[in-house]
């Protein structure tokens, strides 16, 4: 503990009020009399203990942990107000990282005395970060706020919207069958491309119950604990992502196919989910992993092989063609690709990544290309695509 703590000049108060930065410069000179710029850590210790300054010990131990990663035991005032505030710091994981020794040995799994939300807190920690130091941070800087509410609505409005059309046409299982389904202003149709809202939308319709229920019971079991970990903002332009990338890709490589679901967002989720796990395999501790990654695995292929097996079974003569198989291939690529970028990055900056931007102009080659594809090739190929519904 004889390291100190470098403050900086960059405090910008001029008193001690509600609204003023922490800490001001009263309690600078409480915490360095002498104005020499650095405080010992065993005096920080004391006095926010006795003062009750706002930093749990969880924090107070990860400060000590950055003061001692450093070369020379210091830390700037900006990486304490990171801390402070949780903000996303690459330097002060980093730093923290170095000093991981000063931090508890403890794990998580010893804590006593949880509450049900904050034992799912952890449980989602573990299912989803493979470090012990990020398992430790995520778990302490948790806020309910905001919710992880981006895949508990599209699960709910794909539930709705399958009910109400499943009541319309008195059909629950294979429903592009009905001569009436294909008719939504939801499904993507390769006559109906002009109509650029439904390369989005045909991920709340689906083809019967068995493809909605594998969807929703993936979307919550992963994307929930994704989202809650890596934010509303991350997990949705990955799911988005997948789902645009699924319809682009079939208007490609399956031209005559409709495509209905959203298991180019599903796959995009799974994917990167079982490639960081496979990827930081020695570090995650979410129990039977080996045998949940073969179930996995074995559920995802047989759901691919369904949608193979509908794409080429033989259709009724007022169907047309059946949903295409291959949004499932693209949304894992994407998964793979940007997905796995997004999911190794917990609490860093993406700007500041090349990987992520090669990633996303791959993504934005591809999407451009699409575009082009979809305005000229079906004439200049003489695509024969069925009539629109």
């Amino acid at each position: 503990m004889g390291r100190a703590v470098a403050w900086g000049h960059r405090l910008g108060a001029t008193s001690c009020s509600g609204n003023a930065p922490w800490p001001c410069p009263c309690h600078i000179q409480q915490l360095d009399p002498e104005n020499t710029g650095f405080i010992g850590v065993e005096t920080f210790a004391s006095l926010v203990h006795s003062h009750e300054l706002p930093l749990d010990p969880a924090k107070l131990d990860m400060l000590v942990a950055l003061a001692q990663g450093n070369d020379e035991g210091q830390v700037c005032y900006q990486e304490l107000v990171d801390l402070i505030s949780s903000k996303r710091s690459s330097s002060f994981k980093r730093a923290i990282a170095n000093g991981q020794r000063a931090l508890p040995r403890d794990g998580l799994l010893d804590e006593t005395g949880l509450g049900f939300y904050k034992r799912f807190v952890r449980y989602v920690a573990y299912e989803i970060l493979p470090c012990e130091m990020d398992r430790r941070w995520y778990f302490y800087q948790h806020r309910t706020c905001p919710p992880p509410v981006f895949m508990a609505a599209v699960t709910l409005t794909q539930i709705i919207v399958f009910l109400c059309y499943g009541a319309r046409l008195n059909k629950w299982v294979l429903q592009t069958y009905h001569p009436e389904y294909m008719k939504s202003p939801l499904v993507y149709h390769p006559g109906h491309r002009a109509r650029a809202w439904r390369f989005l939308t045909y991920m709340f319709m689906h083809v019967g119950l068995e493809q909605l229920g594998f969807n929703a019971l993936l979307q919550l079991m992963i994307g929930v604990p994704l989202e809650m970990v890596h934010g509303i903002l991350r997990i949705s332009f990955l799911y988005l992502a997948g789902v645009l990338a699924g319809s682009l890709t079939v208007s490609i490589t399956d031209m005559r196919a409709p495509l209905v679901g959203g298991s180019g967002g599903v796959y995009a989720l799974c994917s990167a989910h079982l490639a960081n796990v496979v990827m930081n395999w020695a570090g995650m501790r979410c129990p039977y992993k080996l045998l949940r990654m073969v179930l996995a695995l074995v559920c995802m292929s047989s759901e691919v092989g369904r949608a193979v097996w509908l794409r080429f079974s033989p259709p009724l003569p007022a169907s047309g063609p059946q949903p295409s198989f291959m949004a499932h291939l693209a949304g894992a690529i994407v998964g793979i690709s940007m997905g796995l970028t997004i999911l190794r990055s917990y609490e860093e900056s993406l700007q500041d990544q090349c990987g992520w931007w090669v990633v996303l102009l791959s993504y934005g080659t591809f999407l451009l290309f699409a575009v082009f594809w979809n305005i000229f090739a079906y004439d200049l190929l003489g695509a024969q695509i069925p009539p629109p519904p």
